[in-house]
């Protein structure tokens, strides 16, 4: 689970790159959980979650370069 304070150090194409990951990690959890193989019903919701940060991270490092400039 990543902390937010951690996800703010890293770059721009460093949290493209976790957001990538944690998608494809979401697809999987998705086909196991279709097929009865998922056990770690919780990691479902924490790979959200994260989602959800780096989404809310990038879309506030977008709207302070708009006001930047």
């Amino acid at each position: 689970m990543a902390n937010a304070a951690d996800l703010r150090q890293k770059s721009d194409d460093e949290l493209k790159e976790e957001l990538q990951n944690l998608k494809r990690e979401q697809l999987n959890l998705r086909f196991q959980r279709s097929s009865g193989q998922l056990e770690a019903t919780s990691r479902f919701g924490e790979v959200l979650r994260d989602i959800a940060r780096i989404n809310t991270i990038m879309t506030e490092r977008r709207h302070a370069a708009a006001d930047a400039s």
